[in-house]
């Protein structure tokens, strides 16, 4: 039996608005069985632009019951028959949103009259309800209104039905039917093709805007796994309706993915990236001789043109190192900025010549060099006559690429041809940091020039 269902809502998603109106038509296959409409109380007002829509307004519902005092007979029509609407996902949260809050669990089969349209009736111009039932020419009336929505997706499923939907509907009926699960807009052959290896994904917007980047060892089974709950979440439900493509990029290995994943989130700020969404590094330590001839360290604000020797997300990150360097190598903590006191005659007749002073910004400097080492990782490729790069240049990643398997190089400046830059974050870093700790065998070390 098909429960063909139609709700008016105060909004677009269920977690934080209410239905106003049902309508459910039982369907044997050939004629309606059994009809249950009413106007429902969601118990908040109703915003302008849904009583303009639907010409609902909080008079009209002020008597109606509210959800729960229908629950029983909305779950008794539903949850042994085949839960049918046009655009299914949206009104089976809704009403399997308000089942639960009213103790009752909706588990019953979904069936799409637009994803069935687009099997039975393909290439029309548009499957909205209305335009789908304008080229159909079947008859629709009190549009936007439950019962006149429903009855329309009853006379089109009736249409698909007359014209062999028999098959669709039993593949789309099928646990493992794609159909259960995706969003509107995407079908089984877009995770078809997509990729088992490692990589990176991102979903697009019907602007072909790229609205989440994800990595993954296997493309296909993590895109697969964004659509498998249907949670009633306003961020849930926009993410889920927003999607309408999806892209990738095959990477060699995990870590390239982690890496790429990193940088594109950095380059694109994806409206439903959250977790790397961290602000760049803005802090670095400088070096500069003053007129004293003295050299003196400093930390300050990130410069784009100013060669740096370390960067730092946090400038207490910053001035914790700088402390560790001015106690081990007896630097003067106002020649290093961390006390910004005006110099007394005391100070300078304890301070060093420039010579010698210098030497201990050396020897720092040189120990700094040691603890930032510059070396690559170096990985299979994707195609055997080629091998992936990833290039850490004095403890900071600088890029990744493929370099040919048949070439040796020795020295980060020979690697740079080959390789693309990246921007260096804290994420990239500790990902490259832990690989090299648990694969030693996998990086090579390198000479600056």
């Amino acid at each position: 039996m098909y429960a063909i269902v139609d709700i008016e809502t105060t909004g677009g998603y269920a977690a934080a608005n209410g239905i106003t109106e049902i309508a459910i038509y039982i369907h044997d296959g050939e004629k309606i069985t059994r009809h249950f409409e009413t106007l429902i109380n969601p118990n908040q007002a109703i915003p302008r632009y849904i009583k303009a829509l639907t010409g609902i307004d909080d008079e009209m519902v002020a008597d109606a019951p509210q959800f729960a005092e229908v629950a029983d007979t909305i779950h008794e029509l539903l949850n042994d028959n085949i839960f049918v609407a046009h655009n299914v996902n949206f009104d089976y949260s809704f009403v399997r949103h308000h089942l639960k809050a009213a103790g009752l669990e909706l588990t019953a089969k979904k069936l799409c009259t637009v994803r069935l349209s687009r099997k039975v009736f393909p290439g029309l111009p548009s499957y909205s309800l209305g335009n789908l039932c304008r080229s159909l020419q079947l008859p629709i009336d009190n549009r936007h209104r439950a019962g006149g929505d429903a009855n329309a997706t009853v006379k089109l499923l009736e249409y698909c039905l007359a014209n062999n939907a028999d098959l669709h509907i039993r593949q789309m009926l099928k646990k493992s039917s794609a159909d259960q699960w995706l969003p509107m807009q995407l079908t089984k052959k877009d995770i078809l093709q997509l990729p088992t290896g490692p990589g990176v994904y991102y979903f697009v917007d019907a602007k072909d805007k790229i609205v989440y980047v994800g990595k993954a060892i296997n493309i296909r089974k993590r895109v697969s796994s964004h659509f498998t709950h249907n949670d009633a979440d306003r961020k849930r439900q926009n993410f889920l309706r927003t999607i309408c493509k999806v892209k990738f990029r095959e990477c060699a290995t995990e870590l390239e993915a982690i890496v790429l994943e990193s940088a594109e989130i950095k380059r694109l700020w994806p409206k439903y990236n959250v977790s790397q969404k961290q602000p760049q590094q803005k802090f670095a330590l400088y070096l500069f001789e003053d007129n004293g001839g003295y050299m003196r360290l400093a930390i300050d604000k990130k410069k784009k043109r100013l060669p740096s020797l370390y960067n730092f997300n946090l400038l207490h990150e910053g001035l914790v190192m700088l402390k560790k360097m001015v106690e081990e190598f007896e630097l003067h903590e106002k020649l290093c900025f961390i006390d910004k006191t005006p110099f007394t005659e005391k100070d300078l007749s304890f301070l060093d010549p420039p010579h010698v002073y210098n030497g201990k910004i050396k020897r720092a400097l040189e120990a700094l060099e040691e603890k930032l080492p510059t070396f690559a990782v170096m990985d299979n490729g994707i195609r055997q006559d080629e091998k992936l790069c990833l290039l850490v240049e004095r403890g900071n990643f600088w890029g990744m690429g493929y370099l040919p398997s048949s070439q040796h190089f020795s020295s980060a400046a020979d690697l740079k041809n080959y390789l693309q830059p990246y921007a260096d974050n804290d994420t990239i870093r500790n990902s490259i940091y832990s690989f090299v700790e648990q694969y030693p065998d996998k990086r090579v070390a390198l000479s600056i020039a």
